[in-house]
């Protein structure tokens, strides 16, 4: 990274502070087959579900954060540990449905949608086997999903299964037995159920694992199984989290699939289904503290982000991405990717989240940065921020977003410069973003 401008010679401040003050205003234009419509969502089920506070007041955080939707996961094995005689009833006696019902339904009122994923097997399903066995019936999937669909009608966006290419998650690994006894079932049961859902297959992990197979190898037994879906859904963490970004770092060669190598998923489903859209489903980047071998620090967090949200915006037939989680699991094994520590101390990436800006292009002294105001719908009203004079001050004036809360900017600023997004309505900014 370059100097800051504050500690740069006064006579190149003034000429860039002034050009900047010129800067240029266009909405964002992306490229023709870009996801302009993508959806930005969050999922944490152990807060939403058990988190501190009042359910409503977890609600109230999300409306603050500007999240529009929520991954929410529905065990069946723990939803249905009897065999239920009546199995496409929601109603039926052996269906106990826990949180589910509260959460869900207070999302619905608060007109956050949901996509929701239906995983692992009751043992009497599955043989008596652990939970992340497959049915020996493809029925009983289907019979409990269209259950699912009847008690949540207005749900219309479906994850079948989680990360399947995976042992901890599907037992056997295996693309035919997936398709044969989870993904298709359940598409056909669920759009003779309601026309308008859409089902969701794969939503593979981006590695294999031991005993799992590659993203790219479950893809192709899927589409050799003759695979049913509306959208492929897949979890592109990083597999190298210190030295991977969202746009770089990552292995062209490998059979791995993360946010950094996006480009192999889009070939591989163009050529498996054609024009099927993608899902992002899961991901996220730990932070350190607390996690020191695979955490990043609070400012890498926050800005990749916004990285990570354009590079989506950018992508030809990618339309969801899902930040995974809210606030950092307390036990040090599990995952620590939220907008909250353990504590509830708030991280830097909480105003990345509600307030996305990034560094588009750089040429020469000229940069394209690239911005969202999340919290509402419609355009926004927003500012650009530079820090000079040990204070934030506005250049080009107030602005305004484009109907999606989506803006794009060019400014002519040196290398170093510390810009922000700030959100007049909101009185908040993002994170400081260095010019590179």
């Amino acid at each position: 990274m370059g100097t800051d401008a504050s500690n740069a010679p006064m006579t190149r401040i003034a000429l860039s502070l002034a050009v900047m003050c010129a800067c240029a205003l266009a909405f964002a234009a992306p490229q023709a087959d870009a996801s302009t419509g993508v959806r930005f969502g969050i999922q944490d089920d152990a807060w939403l579900g058990y988190g501190p506070g009042t359910l409503e007041s977890r609600l109230d955080t999300l409306d603050r954060l500007g999240v529009k939707l929520v991954r929410y996961t529905i065990f069946w094995d723990q939803v249905a540990t009897a065999r239920p005689e009546q199995p496409r009833w929601s109603g039926d006696p052996a269906y106990q449905w826990g949180a589910a019902d509260s959460v869900l339904k207070g999302l619905h009122a608060h007109g956050i949608g949901v996509v929701v994923d239906v995983r692992f097997a009751p043992k009497w399903a599955n043989g008596g086997n652990k939970p992340n066995w497959i049915p020996e019936n493809g029925a009983d999937y289907a019979n409990f999903v269209v259950a699912v669909q009847n008690r949540f009608p207005w749900i219309r966006d479906w994850l079948i299964w989680n990360e399947p290419n995976k042992a901890p998650f599907m037992h056997p690994v295996d693309p035919k037995l997936y398709v044969q006894r989870l993904l298709n079932p359940a598409y056909a049961a669920l759009h003779a159920a309601n026309p308008s859902v859409r089902v969701a297959g794969g939503v593979t992990g981006p590695r294999a694992g031991s005993g799992g197979l590659s993203p790219i190898a479950f893809l192709r037994g899927m589409k050799a199984a003759n695979a049913k879906l509306d959208a492929y859904a897949h979890n592109p963490y990083p597999e190298r989290p210190k030295i991977e970004s969202p746009t770089s770092g990552g292995c062209a060669r490998c059979a791995t699939v993360t946010m950094a190598t996006l480009g192999k998923l889009l070939t591989e489903t163009q050529r498996a289904w054609p024009g099927k859209r993608i899902w992002l489903t899961e991901y996220g980047y730990q932070t350190n503290p607390p996690d020191r071998d695979l955490g990043v620090s609070y400012g890498l967090q926050a800005r990749y982000i916004g990285e990570a949200a354009l590079r989506v915006y950018r992508a030809p037939r990618v339309d969801m991405l899902i930040q995974f989680i809210i606030r950092d699991d307390a036990n040090q094994a599990g995952w620590q990717s939220g907008f909250f520590t353990t504590a509830g101390k708030v991280k830097p990436s909480y105003d990345a989240w509600r307030f996305p800006l990034a560094q588009a292009s750089r040429s020469g002294t000229r940069t394209v940065l690239w911005g969202e105001i999340r919290p509402r719908s419609g355009a926004q009203t927003y500012r650009l921020q530079v820090y000079r004079g040990g204070r934030w001050q506005a250049v080009g004036g107030t602005a305004r977003t484009n109907g999606r809360g989506i803006f794009q900017r060019t400014l002519t600023a040196p290398k170093g410069t510390k810009v922000r997004l700030y959100s007049l309505r909101d009185r908040a900014a993002s994170p400081a973003l260095v010019i590179r």
